[in-house]
């Protein structure tokens, strides 16, 4: 494995760009590539060597200022010596091959089912051309594109076309890695935006014959967002065109370079008949979030790897904001908590953690992660809420005016935040040097009509930070009276120190405290609330979010007890549960949020972080036992809700139809428990549309009576590749656990299976790792299982293979036999001959 980069040694580049021509002659096996770069030396490194990264390209020529050159390519660049260099500008023309056909890790040029395609972030550009690979090198680009396919696509606004070539412009600097290029047999929906100030922007999404009728939505989205980014944030698109490009083998979710956006197939493509309420919500967000890196990640750089989240954290920030307007606030938030605490709490708690800006990688690819995206988005909330709405827009008013064109750091980040409110940062900084999830912990007095509340805080250590400085933590916070009514109204208290406390006087009755309201602050809450506490707030608390939180607390509680003392469900928890499941008054989103249990990774978690080692399949065990438990005592009222809102109108997903279609599902869900899958038939063979087909679908898989509606599903869904990645995610997500390795085992074998194809394989193993209890089989099976195949899928994408081992970053969790296990399969991943540097280091990070 190659040496750590260091934040800590960053040096400026040693010669800066002033344009780039690039030239594409497109071919399967041999494409050639043509660049001529105008250099110029960089004052801040006078007399520096000029180091140009390059990965599996076959160098042709080169050339300086028209004379020829005599270079030796290494196996990562080369070096042309400072002495050979003019002292002033100069151009460097270089012709290399490359093997788009041969490229199957999806990084640099690459074919997917004969379209040419480009992922350049973060570092694929170097296996394209000789360049100084690197977020801080800025230049305008223009490209040339060769080849006979019918629609020849780049970055920026169109230069020129004719038989057999294209020509591009992009005339805004950036960096190499949003350089774009797509060539195939392409079909467009096209529309059009005027943005604010009048000006025409051609609009078009890009896909394979057959696939222009799911395009619809996408577009609506793109155009909702292009609106909301100029009402919202003053930002208007900057280019003639934007297109979007929908591809199949990807790795990412999509990619924000300028002006062609390039797809994962599935963030784009839908209809009612094959995409779910889910599948739109998710189109909707990534159109904007790439949407909205066209000025928070475009424009504006980052100017190294560290920086990521000054770029990824902001836009996602942006893109929950904008989810928050178009689907409703209180059920966005819980979502993006939801996803937090599942995905970025784990990655805090294990071997993988890090600071939002981390201080060293071996692999960048290996740091796109939940902590650099949600909790960065969650440390811009944060700074959002302590300086307040006026005070977010003046520092970004600000941030654009001054960073305009340029590549930044964290630290331009804060500043402009400083001067633009006149507030020290240097402590919540911290949010960004810290890696770890800090415990509030809270504990109550109640005295002569005093009410005490005291407040602090601990940040655990994680690896390389055995000891933590206090952080500034915003904790919003109201009080909840005995008789329901808000006695005391949010406010935000910002816990700075290691203890604080708040009194609250002439109280006539002891109020409850609801506490860390709108999820505030990224923190774990410590707090043992006194008995009936949370029944009270969760049939009274004013706030969405901690109304929800009082009521997962409650379910968490019955779950531990059934679990830990083998207790029947809590009557109490159920008795709490009665007026969501009745009281029509609450949105139907919200009602299936507050109806749905703890998943069994959850209740893993919060059993490990109560000191208790999780047995995954008592967890499983329990889990149904209170689903169950639920169904039988509301039996009625969940058949109700079933038939009451059944659809009465032609599908659309909005988000009001939607969030009745989840309440309704989530009725069947629980319903099926008793019925045995009795209902669930009914709705399957009716339904209209993907979301209540499938969610019908695993409610019989779950009964143990699916057999025959997944061969009719496959064989009316066979010719829809995104539909039948959801056919095998169901089938391992929800086998019964003793199978579902067996099932993961025959499904590899399937025709349809092309683990080359990233959702394909993500489809089938992302199922069996989402299997909590059928993954941590005790015969550590499907450790084996998901190891195998990791060692294949590294040889050919190494940095897709990499993220899938994340499924083992918890397994230091759960009992002894199971953690020899894991380590014996990541000890084995680890031993392979051929390994990546990107798995070496996942595995080297987990096993330390």
């Amino acid at each position: 494995m190659r040496q750590p980069i260091r934040l800590s040694d960053y040096t400026p580049p040693s010669h800066l760009i002033e344009r780039v021509d690039l030239t594409f002659r497109l071919d399967p096996t041999a494409t050639r590539v043509t660049s001529k770069i105008r250099f110029r030396p960089n004052p801040a490194r006078p007399g520096a060597d000029l180091r140009l990264d390059g990965e599996d390209l076959k160098l042709i020529s080169a050339t300086i200022d028209g004379a020829k050159v005599e270079v030796a390519p290494d196996a990562t660049g080369l070096t042309l010596p400072a002495a050979h260099l003019p002292d002033g500008p100069f151009d460097w023309q270089a012709e290399v091959e490359i093997d788009p056909q041969a490229n199957t890790a999806l990084e640099g040029l690459y074919i997917s089912k004969g379209m040419y395609c480009t992922q350049c972030e973060a570092e694929g550009f170097r296996r394209i051309t000789y360049y100084p690979d690197r977020p801080d090198v800025m230049a305008p680009f223009k490209v040339r594109i060769e080849s006979d396919l019918p629609v020849l696509l780049s970055n920026g606004n169109p230069a020129g076309q004719g038989a057999g070539w294209a020509e591009w412009d992009d005339p805004h600097p950036k960096p190499a890695y949003l350089f774009a290029l797509v060539a195939g047999d392409l079909v467009a929906t096209r529309d059009r935006f005027t943005t604010a100030s009048g000006r025409d922007v051609d609009l078009a999404i890009w896909v394979r014959k057959g696939d222009e009728d799911k395009t619809g939505y996408a577009m609506d989205a793109l155009k909702r967002s292009m609106a909301w980014d100029e009402r919202r944030y003053g930002r208007e698109y900057d280019l003639d065109q934007f297109n979007v490009v929908a591809v199949d083998d990807f790795n990412m979710g999509a990619m924000e370079n300028k002006g062609l956006n390039i797809f994962n197939s599935r963030y784009v493509l839908a209809s009612p008949e094959i995409a779910t309420d889910e599948d739109y919500a998710s189109i909707e967000r990534i159109i904007a979030h790439e949407y909205f890196h066209n000025w928070t990640g475009n424009r504006i750089t980052c100017r190294d790897w560290f920086q990521l989240s000054l770029k990824e954290g902001l836009t996602v920030y942006r893109d929950q904001q904008f989810m928050a307007e178009a689907r409703g606030g209180a059920v966005q938030r819980i979502n993006e908590a939801l996803t937090l605490r599942a995905r970025q709490f784990r990655e805090d708690g294990g071997p993988l953690a890090h600071p939002v800006r981390p201080s060293e990688y071996v692999e960048i690819n290996n740091f796109y992660t939940a902590t650099v995206y949600e909790k960065g988005a969650e440390v811009i909330r944060m700074l959002a809420t302590l300086v307040g709405e006026e005070g977010y827009a003046k520092a970004l008013d600000l941030y654009f005016d001054r960073h305009d064109g340029q590549a930044c750091t964290i630290e331009d980040w804060l500043k402009v935040f400083e001067e633009a409110t006149g507030r020290d940062l240097s402590q919540f900084k911290r949010w960004y040097e810290q890696a770890g999830t800090p415990r509030v912990r809270v504990s109550e007095e109640w005295q002569d009509g005093r009410f005490r509340l005291r407040l602090s805080q601990t940040v655990p250590p994680t690896p390389g930070q055995p000891k933590k400085a206090p952080m500034a933590i915003p904790v919003a916070l109201g009080l909840i009276g005995a008789n329901g009514q808000e006695v005391a109204p949010t406010q935000v208290v910002e816990l700075t120190e290691d203890e604080i406390t708040l009194d609250f006087e002439g109280l006539g009755t002891r109020p409850v405290p609801s506490l860390l309201r709108g999820f505030s602050a990224p923190v774990v809450l410590v707090h043992a609330p006194e008995p009936g506490a949370l029944a009270h707030l969760l049939a009274h608390d004013t706030d969405p979010f901690a109304r929800w939180e009082a009521g997962r607390r409650l379910a968490l509680q019955a779950a531990e007890a059934m679990i830990l003392e083998e207790a029947p469900a809590d009557p109490a928890w159920l008795a709490a549960l009665a007026p969501v499941v009745r009281d029509e008054s609450l949105d139907p989103a919200f009602r299936a949020l507050m109806l749905r249990l703890p998943d069994d990774e959850t209740l893993a978690a919060h059993l490990a972080d109560r000191g208790t080692t999780p047995d995954p399949d008592a967890i499983h065990a329990a889990r149904r036992a209170m689903r169950r438990a639920v169904a039988g005592r509301f039996d009625a009222d969940l058949r109700g809700l079933v038939n009451a809102l059944a659809p009465v109108v032609p599908y659309s997903p909005d988000a009001a139809s939607a969030g009745r279609r989840a309440l309704r599902m989530t009725a069947l869900g629980l319903v099926a428990q008793t019925d045995r899958g009795e209902m669930a038939e009914v709705v399957f063979k009716a339904a209209d549309n993907m979301t209540e087909q499938l969610a019908a679908l695993a409610c019989l898989i779950d009964a143990g009576r699916g057999e025959t509606a997944l061969a009719a599903f496959h064989d009316r869904w066979q010719q829809e590749r995104l539909v039948i990645d959801k056919w095998f995610a169901l089938q391992t997500g929800h086998a019964q656990p003793a199978r579902a390795v067996t099932v993961a085992e025959g499904l590899s074998a399937h025709p349809d299976f092309d683990w080359t194809n990233p959702n394909r394989f993500r489809a089938l193993f992302g199922g069996l790792v989402g299997n909590h209890a059928g993954f941590h089989r005790s015969d550590g099976s499907g450790y084996d299982l998901l190891a195998d195949w990791l060692i294949r899928l590294d040889a050919r994408n190494p940095q897709f293979a990499a993220r899938m081992s994340t499924a083992f970053e918890a397994w230091r969790r759960y009992d002894s036999a199971r953690q020899a296990r894991a380590r014996a399969a990541l000890e084995r991943i680890g031993r392979h001959a051929r390994l990546s540097r990107d798995m070496g280091e996942m595995v080297e990070r987990m096993l330390e």
